[in-house]
């Protein structure tokens, strides 16, 4: 570097300063008095940058911020997806929600707590309300979706719907409904089976029962087996009502949820 930025251009010294005659660039000596001397001392064609190469190199910058620019677009659209792809949604009825107990007792929330103690960035949104049927489950999704932007969501519905014995082609819709919701917004349904005592009778239990695989296969989702089967076997972690699990109970659960979701969860990373 000589310390030389561009010759002092003064109109009609020489056929190519005169192409700027009339242009600001002819009185440039009077923006850069302060370098007149550094510009000055340089040896004649001794100038390490000319007015050409500035332009130039103003042009390629240009060029490369054109060519770049939806790449940068495309990166930055990867990293907002990035922070919002750790989130897991919850969409279950009582059973999910901790029934008569505290929300942080539950297995959502012990999920939760595990997953942070373990180094897995995975957010546990638990949206669950005890009561809630097939219906009322689809209804609350699409605020849902917009409000957390979960990359997976757990559908554990319609244990109401089939103990208060609703028709199973209308649990069948409402369940179709949540899964294609849940892939409309960018995220991966994950499908609980559901399964009732036998008391309701074997047709209804098995026609019930088999919907869940059947959309399943039909929407390439995932079906996780109905944690309850479990809980049954324990009569020490079922409720008095003989339907819900205690808070003795969560800790399994939540390890058990543990076990099978987070190999889904890699896969679809």
């Amino acid at each position: 570097m000589h310390g030389a930025v561009a010759p002092v251009v003064e109109t009609g010294q020489d056929p190519k300063q005169r192409r700027f005659t009339g242009t600001g660039l002819a009185n440039q000596r009077y923006c850069l008095r302060g370098f007149d001397n550094q510009l000055n001392s340089g040896k004649d064609g001794d100038m390490v940058f000319t007015l050409t190469d500035v332009l130039t190199k103003m042009m390629n910058f240009k060029n490369v911020f054109r060519w770049h620019f939806p790449f940068l677009i495309l990166l930055s659209l990867v990293s907002v997806r990035a922070l919002a792809a750790d989130t897991l949604l919850v969409l279950g009825d009582s059973l999910s929600a901790g029934y008569r107990m505290p929300a942080a007792r539950a297995w959502p929330a012990l999920l939760a707590a595990r997953w942070q103690q373990d180094g897995n960035a995975i957010n546990v949104v638990n949206a669950s309300i005890s009561g809630d049927t097939a219906t009322q489950g689809v209804a609350r999704l699409p605020a849902l979706l917009r409000e957390h932007k979960p990359r997976w969501v757990v559908i554990e519905l319609g244990g109401n719907d089939g103990l208060r014995g609703f028709p199973p082609p209308q649990i069948e819709q409402d369940l179709t409904k949540a899964i294609t919701l849940s892939q409309q917004a960018g995220a991966q349904p994950l499908l609980m089976q559901i399964r009732l005592p036998p008391n309701y009778g074997k047709r209804y239990t098995e026609t019930f029962s088999a919907m869940y695989p059947s959309l399943a296969s039909r929407f390439s989702v995932p079906l996780i087996p109905f944690f309850m089967e479990q809980i049954y076997l324990r009569p020490e972690w079922m409720q008095d009502d003989g339907i819900h699990p205690n808070p003795d109970a969560q800790p399994f659960i939540a390890q058990w949820m543990a076990d099978r979701l987070l190999p889904l969860l890699k896969h679809e990373s």
